[in-house]
């Protein structure tokens, strides 16, 4: 049976997307994004915890991410997680765990709409998927 790496995060951006354009002209996008749990400890605190997420995109959703993702921005994300290995310049082993995203939508405030409408056809209304 084969194997599934399957990631869905819902989150925050860090910081704006860092989009570079490789010699062939293909764009990759990398930005942090924070996840948050929040819930009840053992003696009624409220406890939140933040995970960091390194987020990877290529091509078509890295020139949207260059486009309309800013820092602060609430996004979903589907992807795969990579584990990377490379030696640093001292030749000590490293590793890097990123989510390569292959889905993407923005959430949020009003923003993130004015975004979605920007992006949709003057045929589609942004309206049509109200669960009402």
């Amino acid at each position: 049976m084969a194997g599934i790496n399957k990631v869905i995060l819902v989150g925050n951006l860090g910081k704006d997307p860092e989009v570079r354009h490789l010699d062939n002209g293909v764009a990759v996008a990398n930005f942090s994004l924070a996840t948050t749990e929040n819930y009840k400890n053992k003696e009624g605190e409220r406890v939140s915890q933040t995970e960091w997420h390194n987020i990877v995109l290529w091509r078509g959703l890295a020139e949207v991410a260059e486009k309309y993702l800013k820092k602060g921005a609430n996004i979903y994300i589907e992807g795969k997680i990579r584990t990377r290995k490379w030696e640093d310049k001292d030749g000590i082993t490293r590793y890097s765990t990123e989510i390569l995203g292959d889905n993407m939508t923005m959430l949020g405030g009003k923003s993130s709409l004015e975004n979605k409408t920007e992006q949709t056809s003057e045929s589609e209304d942004p309206q049509d998927d109200l669960p009402f």
